[in-house]
């Protein structure tokens, strides 16, 4: 759906030639003063008249990025807009994110790489905004499959692995791939249904979506992105990274040695702090001809100033527990997950505006 046929586009042009935004434009720094139940549309005419793409709005929590994401969708259009998200796990919590949370990451990651694919807004929470982000999680290409591609099968299932699915004898969550002789069935990360891949040899003759409940071809496709469905991959960075902690860190060697050996296991996200050595996050690929508008820019640091606070005393106990240090070390050197707010503005050259 683009911004002509979005619901309440026509709105978005009416605004057009508002002093309030006419006023702003081309400035490197504003404050604007908007109510809130008008935010979205004062967002989505700034991002219309705006020549800056993309325009990155970050709100305090996931609920209200939520909310705004489907708002702007109206004025915008559905492929205009893109929500990245947070984690739903805590710190160190020995648990996987949702597998649709992390391809829809990995998917705006891939977008903002080219400006002819990237959204023209993207939506964060606070605690999306400090995440640091996976070894080498920008520069995860997706597989993508048209109808009338030439495919080899095996090599196929072995991209899958290596992107984080798991083959099952029949497709029924997100993350998980089949082969029935020349049909492969997986459902990407990203998608709300899954598809079906159907060949004719070794060239892809129909791509169809189909439901899970009786596994019938629903939908007809011409081409889909398959995005990872894990933000930590097998590589061998990742490897040679966890065979050092081996070492230096064997209070963790039985997760060390797992993700040495490339294994995928429920819960290996939680060990990113230590297998990433830059401090890599969302605003860190915004092109220099985008913006910022902080939404409510006090409390968006104080709720990533939380969010801080709340992992340094998980990480004050597991450190413990976990005998990473001693009862008389300090926790300074624990790695962790977020980084303070501060931070997060100075990887990008794009203005910064705030809205209250």
């Amino acid at each position: 759906m683009t911004a002509e046929q979005a619901p309440l586009g026509r709105v978005v042009r009416a605004l057009a030639d508002d002093p309030g935004i006419v006023g702003v434009l081309g400035r490197r720094e504003a404050v604007v003063a908007v109510p809130e139940a008008a935010r979205p549309l004062a967002l989505a005419t700034l991002a219309v008249e705006s020549t800056r793409r993309p325009v990155v709005v970050a709100v305090p929590t996931p609920t209200e990025a939520e909310r705004i994401r489907s708002d702007l969708a109206l004025y915008l259009g559905d492929d205009a807009v893109a929500l990245f998200p947070a984690w739903e796990t805590l710190p160190f919590e020995r648990i996987s994110p949702n597998v649709e949370t992390m391809g829809r990451r990995l998917e705006v990651l891939w977008r903002l790489r080219d400006p002819a694919t990237s959204p023209q807004v993207v939506v964060a929470s606070a605690r999306a905004l400090v995440q640091r982000l996976g070894p080498g999680a920008s520069e995860l290409e997706p597989i993508v499959v048209g109808v009338g591609d030439q495919i080899d099968i095996d090599e196929m299932a072995r991209a899958l692995v290596d992107a984080g699915y798991r083959r099952e004898p029949q497709v029924e969550h997100r993350g998980n791939f089949a082969i029935r002789g020349s049909i492969v069935d997986v459902f990407p990360s990203t998608e709300d249904a899954p598809i079906r891949i159907d060949l004719w040899g070794d060239e892809v003759d129909r791509l169809t979506e189909f439901s899970v409940s009786d596994q019938r071809s629903t939908i007809a496709r011409s081409e889909v992105a398959i995005h990872a469905a894990r933000e930590v991959v097998a590589s061998n960075e990742i490897a040679e990274h966890a065979a050092q902690l081996v070492a230096t860190q064997p209070w963790g060697r039985e997760q060390w040695e797992r993700l040495s050996d490339g294994e995928f296991f429920d819960g290996m996200e939680s060990w990113l702090p230590w297998l990433v050595e830059t401090d890599d996050v969302l605003i860190d690929h915004l092109a220099d001809d985008g913006l910022v508008v902080l939404v409510e820019p006090r409390r968006l640091r104080d709720r990533a100033g939380d969010i801080i606070a709340e992992e340094a005393d998980l990480a004050r106990t597991l450190a413990r527990t976990w005998g990473a240090i001693g009862a008389d070390d300090g926790d300074d050197d624990f790695p962790r997950l977020h980084l303070p707010f501060d931070r997060i503005l100075t990887g990008t050259n794009a203005p910064v505006w705030t809205m209250t």
